[in-house]
């Protein structure tokens, strides 16, 4: 990730209402690429995800494959200064 869009998009971090209006967040202030996938329109993929991460809550964020958390977690770590390094792949 390009150093200006790891700050950008820890700078985007609040919550949304739909994934319309967070592909729209990134897309305006965080210019980062990102993958999403609606889990809630497939009960198989959505048990199989919980399964696999063993994180019980959605949404999750994963970064280089890699579970960081649910959003509350996201939003401590971004309180805490430390969501920048992760996004940056420095932890």
């Amino acid at each position: 990730m390009a150093a200006g869009a790891a700050e950008a998009a820890v700078a985007a971090v609040e919550e949304v209402g739909s994934a319309g209006q967070f592909e729209e967040l990134l897309r305006l202030k965080a210019n980062v690429e990102y993958e999403t996938f609606d889990i809630l329109e497939d009960e198989e993929v959505r048990q199989g995800l919980k399964a696999y991460s063993n994180w019980p809550t959605y949404p999750q964020l994963y970064v280089k494959g890699e579970l960081v958390g649910g959003l509350d977690i996201v939003k401590e770590l971004k309180e805490n200064g430390e969501l920048l390094p992760i996004l940056r792949g420095e932890n």
